[in-house]
């Protein structure tokens, strides 16, 4: 069985046999609740520094992009641009339009006018994700899936009314829209057939954009080619298709390279790249990725040896991250990654502050030198956001042990910290069942004592631990190596029982025997980004306590092992709040 297929069955059973995991439809529409409430004026969950709009939904199906030439490295005045879906009359999904807003750092933000909104036949129902393009020149478009008067999904094209105006203020759509859509020749399934690519250059000419499908339930990314980017051609074939997975969402396809840790434009093929294929599944609401070889001959890609065993499941973040998107940012020579962070709270209480739905902060993403996973990492621009830091001396975090981390303000953090251990005599024997960490994590949470572990931090802390979130390690012995697990537990994170507490986990490939174990926090009113052994493994969790927010929220190291290990080094920032729309 290959790779996407044997990741459902794990997710599925956990959602059924372990608590409630709430997996929102990406496409569902609240109609008697568009325009219900204008918010609450209390908003202790509203974010500091990570992206979201003023009020009402948004969800992440990007058309986002940095200003680089397919042919070439290029800035365009100095401006990244953040389009997003947005409904402007309500916080659940329905009435969608591209929000449009602009920075020059990727932190701080200024919104503009709507981009991109119904107008036309070809997208009168709505205007869904897509992504954008630099043609030759520099010169910028927008694929998009808009939803015509028979509610079919087609794709259609926009360009800048004015390619001098550095902020892109007005987008004017082609008149031969839709260029892409289903007929009864193509056999496209019609309410499945959405989310273009950014578009690649071949060495013969001509353009490439996939879009993400299903024929039953198989999950396919259907590629199209054009000569001029208006008359597109759909191929014999898919790029990749694999059965059992359900519809395949916002698919990216992007090279990455395997000599350096600099990113790569969309367009760059050869043998010193190789392929990434990323599709978010509609059935699960995760993101999951494959590396491999892109073949431009056959125009066919094909994932490397090891993808169809099930522990070697990808995914970018392990935690409520989907819809991503990667862009090649050329002044700055890489890639960052974009995810939508959707909510843990009810659609009853979004619906009363007044807003839903949140922006990841920007990772930069590479290839690791082994060449078998990507590696990702807070972009670094949000590093001067940081003030107060507090630094700590080598310690020995002794089992049964809690320290409190002080000042820094715990709602609105950066925490680095890491972790080495030197006995591993009474590390637990991991069960060869044990192969999904979720599940594992969700049995054997922070409370559970063990003997590597759990140890870590204890974030949106109340001062006498009735609510907490836990981010830690245990570390277990399998038959020929140990094995490092890493967790997010939100089991006690909210006295407030109608939101999602759903524990994540993911196995993190390194040796705790000769690495040390580092873990880095993002803390943020409602969310913790956490990244394990230096961007290894990413895991991203909404939380929404009563009891521990703003000034009562208290940060804390803990071991609720038996063995001690120690903190090699801890360092934590406050951080400012950045100016966002």
């Amino acid at each position: 069985m290959a790779f996407f297929s044997l990741w459902l069955l794990p997710i599925l059973t956990l959602c059924l046999s372990h608590g409630v995991l709430h997996l929102e439809a990406s496409h569902h529409v609240f109609e008697h609740l568009q325009t219900v409430s204008t918010g609450s004026t209390n908003q202790p969950y509203r974010t500091a520094y990570h992206f979201q709009p003023p009020k009402n939904w948004m969800n992440g199906q990007l058309g986002l992009f940095g200003f680089a030439d397919p042919n070439g490295p290029l800035t365009y005045k100095g401006f990244y641009h953040l389009f997003y879906q947005y409904n402007p009359k309500g916080a659940v999904w329905g009435n969608i339009v591209w929000a449009h807003s602009v920075s020059t750092d990727l932190v701080n933000w200024t919104p503009l006018d709507h981009a991109i909104y119904p107008s036309q036949p070809s997208d009168i129902n709505g205007c869904w994700s897509g992504s954008a393009t630099f043609l030759p020149g520099g010169k910028p478009v927008i694929l998009y899936t808009g939803i015509d008067p028979q509610n079919r999904q087609v794709q259609n094209l926009a360009k800048p009314k004015n390619v001098s105006d550095p902020l892109l203020r007005e987008w004017v759509k082609l008149p031969q829209n839709p260029l892409m859509a289903p007929t009864e020749s193509n056999k496209i399934n019609s309410s499945s057939f959405r989310d273009p690519t950014t578009a690649w250059l071949g060495h013969d000419g001509l353009w490439r954009a996939i879009i993400g499908s299903k024929r039953d339930r198989r999950g396919l990314a259907i590629l199209y080619r054009s000569k001029d980017f208006v008359n597109w051609v759909k191929a014999k074939h898919p790029l990749y298709s694999e059965k059992g997975t359900g519809m395949w969402e916002c698919p990216d396809f992007f090279p990455a390279s395997i000599k350096s840790s600099s990113g790569v434009d969309t367009s760059i093929d050869g043998p010193e790249v190789r392929h990434v294929l990323k599709v978010s599944l509609d059935d699960t609401k995760h993101d999951y990725y494959v590396i491999g070889t892109y073949s431009a001959s056959k125009d066919k890609f094909i994932p490397d040896k090891g993808f169809e065993d099930t522990n070697s499941v990808l995914r970018y973040d392990y935690g409520k991250f989907y819809a991503s998107k990667t862009f090649y940012d050329g002044p700055k020579n890489r890639r960052i990654l974009w995810g939508w962070i959707n909510e843990s709270s009810s659609v009853s209480d979004d619906i009363t502050k007044g807003w839903s739905g949140i922006q990841a902060i920007p990772r930069t993403i590479v290839l690791h030198k082994s060449g078998k996973q990507l590696v990702q990492w807070p972009i670094v621009e949000i590093e001067k956001l940081r003030t107060n830091q507090v630094n700590w001396p080598s310690k020995v975090l002794k089992g049964g042990s809690i320290l409190h981390v002080s000042g820094v303000s715990a709602a609105q953090a950066d925490v680095e910290v890491s972790f080495e251990v030197t006995k591993f005599e009474k590390a637990e024997v991991l069960d060869p069942s044990w192969t999904n960490p979720q599940l594992l994590c969700s049995r054997k949470e922070a409370s559970v004592k063990g003997g590597l572990g759990p140890f870590g931090l204890l974030v949106f802390a109340s001062v006498g631990l009735e609510e907490y979130t836990a981010v830690f390690f245990r570390i277990f012995k399998s038959k020929d190596k140990y094995v490092v697990l890493m967790c997010s537990d939100q089991s006690r994170s909210s006295l407030n029982k109608n939101n999602d507490r759903t524990t994540y986990g993911a196995f993190l490939d390194v040796d705790p025997v000769h690495e040390k174990l580092s873990l880095r926090s993002l803390i943020d009113h409602s969310i913790v980004e956490s990244f394990g052994g230096e961007g290894k493994a990413g895991i991203s969790a909404r939380v929404y306590p009563t009891l521990a927010i703003n000034d009562d929220t208290h940060l804390y190291a803990f071991n609720n092992g038996t063995s001690s290990v120690k903190i090699t080094s801890l360092r934590a920032w406050s951080l400012k709040k950045a100016h966002i729309n």
